[in-house]
């Protein structure tokens, strides 16, 4: 019976057993630099609650380690191994994740830091490795429904102002991705503003490389501050998004909605946004590489942009609002990325509408000071502007083998812009005396189709470090404008106040259509010439075939206008062909990086006029030296020195404008005697990041000069006031200093971090002014302070301020100088109060003080504050009302000053007004994503 009873009870304890999951952990030690496993490396598992030993193991001779027999509960995962810094991470262990699996852990050598890192708490959310600073999402407090850019406020070295522009150890970053790809593609926020905080698993900050950089290795200078969000695997599969609407006072509004879908590696996510408040929602940054004008350009080497075909007032709204003026936007998008088998392929597409209009009037008042007496002008505008645009793009990678890759990008834009443009001016000479008035209508209709195209293949050889790569790109801009020009300007008698000379009346209708097709093929080899030394050799060929028919006519009758007008028509033809050759040699070993090369464009073109039966033939060649030195002091802590020259040819528009004469009271001349210039650079650039301490500095520090450099000579008629500009080449150099430092740390004991920012800006420029050589010597300081804490459920405040003087000389007006003072300051606060309330109030202030120039102070302060509620347990209800500018002194104004010019601008914009809104947010994620 015994023997029974101790089988059965054996049999229950093994099945009871068994039933058990088994909590274990697992992983891998390397080198962070040398990537090679670290043998026998202590593994100790600690409790987080009391940080008692729980278990101890060593990593085996492949650098793997596992621990099993673990219980379920909440630990500390440390790792030390001599002469290398202690790494720490928290973990957890319970009936869904039973086994941790930490993958491979680089440690650090102490030797590449000021001190080892012995990671506890909270502080285990950091993880660095190499050059990318990881964050890991959970240890930090998210919210309900919160967002990225709630996260990213918490992250030490990150600062998000009020209207989601990111800053990470001192440098702004452009570039949001998630999961490593782009989401919309040019507007970070739809990512930052959108996207749920829970969602998040790790946040990395890193510098982007070119994708040139990235696949052979050799650092070709070009890096971008870049933020990836790491999305969870369980939050992979499902769906979120969210509805914004507001109403409110003085008739303003706006709306937005949004919505993801993800399944796996496939995400598909739409949007749209509309209101008159100023947030667009797009960014129209993206506008391809030709401009939304009717103006053609191309660019011959990157550096040098040649452009003809318009430039006048028929093509000046681009679709972007600049706070000047009332604005009403309506957008939208779709956006659909996927990889399948095993991820060789991947598409990431997207398609964004929308339509900017803005309405307003300006008024701008400018001081010109010539040798023989000052000339004011006064002009007041009114202007009514539309655009809608669409545009869809498509990126399809294949990796073709393990040793070859091919990325096709395509993206086609629809743009449809109107302008209607009224303006009077006069001008007044010495004494007040009254030279002239005018007044001009404009009204213009433009639709444009643009095309792009590219292809990058790149492959590996046998021999480590050899690489071939081509890159190919086609571009089609087509645009047709029509419009109206309808204008009088009236000249007066200087002897004789108030008695008129003469008048010049213009009625005209206007039609430009411009056709451009332009391709580009480059290649790209680079050759190990030994473990340091690495070669890099290019080729690229650019064919550009471009016309551009204007024509302008005369009204004859009524609603008539059938007068050809050949002064102001043109019919160009221009084919622009350029081969570049280049070569490289970088050295690489341990912390240093050197880099020395240049490159060399044989251009050459051919312009046709057929109104004029005129050719105009140029052949040049660019020369573009470069070199640069980086040396890694610390990990992340570097040193880099780099110079670029760089040759500029005169553009077509300098050297034989296309007579307009949309503004006749300022007339272009062209200068087919215009010489290249030459400018050379030098940089100094330094960055140091500090984990621990959140300490961070960044310098940047530049000089530069330019010899034969191409500047203007204006000619203004004293007696009428036009003026006519050409631009013309001086025998003297120009210069230009720069000096930028930002530094910021962790004052631990109060959990407040602080920075400092300094500027210094120095130029000396040349002109003409009535054949008279004028020498501008201009300066600008500034300086900014700033703090900011974030006491998690509690607070969150940052606030900064400094003053700016500048001073601006000008060899012709001696005896007045632009000397003046002002200050700037920013700041925002955010309150979590009981019951689910949340205050948050932001403000900007503005000084300028009086100068020689302008006799009175300018004073501005904008105040907005909010306040809202959170429903439901979920908190994914939020009503709250906002007050825009409170104090309503958002008036629009600005002041400019240089050597002979003082300009000062009043215009439409937007004051104060009050918004209610209802923002809901849902959501249904969870369980593993479809594989």
């Amino acid at each position: 019976m015994k023997l029974i009873a101790l089988t059965t009870l054996f049999i229950c304890c093994a099945i009871f057993s068994f039933a058990q999951k088994p909590y274990a952990i697992k992983g891998a030690v390397t080198d962070t630099m040398a990537t090679y496993k670290l043998v026998n490396t202590s593994v100790t598992i600690i409790n987080q609650k009391d940080s008692t030993l729980v278990k101890f193991a060593r990593a085996n001779d492949d650098g793997h380690f596992v621990i099993n027999d673990l219980k379920a509960g909440k630990f500390i995962l440390l790792l030390t191994y001599p002469g290398y810094a202690d790494y720490a991470e928290e973990f957890s262990l319970d009936s869904i994740n039973p086994v941790k699996d930490f993958g491979d852990i680089d440690l650090i050598l102490k030797s590449n830091l000021l001190e080892g890192i012995i990671i506890k708490g909270k502080v285990a959310a950091i993880k660095i490795k190499g050059d990318t600073t990881e964050f890991n999402a959970g240890s930090y407090v998210i919210q309900p429904n919160s967002k990225v850019e709630d996260l990213l406020k918490q992250l030490p070295g990150i600062t998000v102002d009020k209207d989601g522009k990111i800053t990470a150890q001192g440098q702004t970053v452009n570039k949001v991705l998630v999961d490593g790809e782009e989401f919309f593609g040019d507007d970070p926020t739809l990512v930052t503003k959108n996207i749920r905080g829970d969602m998040v698993d790790k946040v990395q900050l890193y510098d982007k490389k070119s994708d040139q950089a990235t696949f052979t290795g050799i650092d070709d200078g070009e890096k971008s501050k870049t933020i990836n969000i790491k999305l969870k695997e369980d939050k992979k599969n499902g769906y979120f998004g969210k509805i914004d609407l507001a109403g409110g006072t003085g008739k303003f509004y706006q709306g937005q909605a949004m919505f993801n879908h993800f399944k796996g590696k496939q995400r598909i996510s739409a949007y749209g946004i509309f209101g008159n408040t100023g947030q667009t929602g797009l960014n129209w940054g993206d506008a391809s590489k030709y401009g939304s004008s009717g103006e053609m350009g191309f660019s011959i080497d990157g550096g040098t942009m040649f452009s003809f075909g318009g430039g006048d007032d028929f093509d000046s709204f681009d679709g972007r609002y600049n706070g000047q003026g009332i604005p009403s936007a309506n957008s939208g998008g779709f956006h659909y990325e996927d990889k399948w088998n095993n991820d060789k392929h991947a598409l990431n597409s997207n398609y964004k509408l929308g339509s900017v209009g803005v309405k307003g009037n300006r008024n701008n008042q400018s001081l010109n000071n010539l040798p023989s007496g000052d000339l004011l002008n006064v002009s007041d505008q009114n202007f009514d502007n539309m655009m809608f645009r669409q545009k869809l793009d498509a990126t399809y990678t294949l990796k073709l083998d393990s040793t070859s890759t091919l990325k096709i990008s395509v993206d086609g834009t629809l743009k449809n812009s109107t302008t209607k443009d009224s303006y009077n001016s006069s001008s007044r000479g010495n004494g007040n005396n009254l030279l002239n008035t005018g007044e001009r209508n404009l009204d213009n209709e433009s639709d444009q189709q643009l095309f792009n195209a590219s292809a990058f293949f790149s492959k590996r050889l046998k021999k480590k470090g050899r690489t071939i790569s081509v890159n190919m790109r086609e571009s089609i801009n087509k645009n047709d404008t029509e419009g109206y020009l309808i204008s009088e300007n009236v000249y007066y008698n200087r002897l004789i106040p108030g008695q008129i000379d003469s008048t010049v009346n213009i009625n005209q209708f206007k039609t430009n259509n411009s056709l451009s097709h332009s391709f580009y093929t480059s290649m790209t080899y680079t050759e190990p010439i030994s473990k340091k030394v690495a070669l890099t050799l290019n080729y690229g060929l650019n064919i550009n075939n471009s016309s551009s028919d204007r024509k302008s006519f005369n009204k004859t009758g009524k609603d008539e206008y059938s007068n050809f007008d050949p002064r102001f028509s043109n019919d160009f033809q221009l084919n622009q062909l350029s081969n570049q050759a280049g070569a490289a040699l970088s050295y690489t070993h341990e912390k240093t990086n050197i880099r020395l090369g240049s490159n060399a464009t044989s251009v050459s073109f051919k312009q046709f006029d057929a109104y004029t039966n005129k050719t105009y033939k140029r052949t040049f060649i660019n020369w573009n030296p470069n070199a640069s030195f980086q040396y890694r002091l610390k990990q992340q802590e570097s040193l880099r020195l780099s110079f670029n020259g760089r040759t500029s040819q005169p553009g077509i528009d300098q050297i034989q404008p296309i007579r307009e004469n949309t503004d006749p009271q300022n007339i272009r001349l062209g200068n087919p005697d215009l010489r290249p210039s030459f400018t050379n650079g030098f940089s100094l650039m330094y960055e140091m990041y500090k984990i621990l301490s959140e300490q961070s500095m960044w310098l940047d520090a530049s000089y530069s000069f330019t010899a034969n450099p191409i500047t203007s000579n204006r000619v203004t008629d004293p007696e009428t006031g036009n003026s006519t500009y050409q631009s013309i080449n001086l025998d003297r150099n120009q210069a230009s200093f720069d000096f930028n430092i930002n530094t910021g740390r962790k004052i631990k004991s109060l959990g407040i971090g602080v920075g400092l920012d300094v500027g210094i800006n120095a130029n000396q420029n040349y002109g003409m002014i009535n054949n008279v050589i004028n020498t501008t010597n201009t300066y600008n300081y500034t300086g900014n302070l700033s703090a900011s804490k974030y006491a998690e459920k509690k607070y969150s405040f940052r606030i900064s301020g400094g003053p700016r003087y500048s001073d601006t000389r000008s060899s012709l007006q001696t005896g007045t100088t632009n000397r003046g003072w002002g200050f700037d300051a920013n700041g925002n606060l955010s309150v979590y109060l009981p019951a689910k309330i949340e205050f948050s109030t932001d403000g900007n202030f503005q000084y300028t003080g009086k100068t020689q120039t302008f006799n009175e102070d300018f004073k501005r302060i904008i105040w907005n504050a909010a306040i809202s509620k959170k429903f439901f347990k979920q908190e994914n209800l939020k009503a709250s009302i906002s007050g825009n500018d409170l104090l309503n002194q958002n008036v629009g104004f600005s002041r400019y000053a240089s050597a002979n010019m003082q300009s000062q601008n009043s215009y439409t914009t937007i004051q104060r007004y009050f918004l209610f809104s209802l923002v809901w947010d849902f959501n249904k994620m969870g369980g593993a994503p479809t594989k």
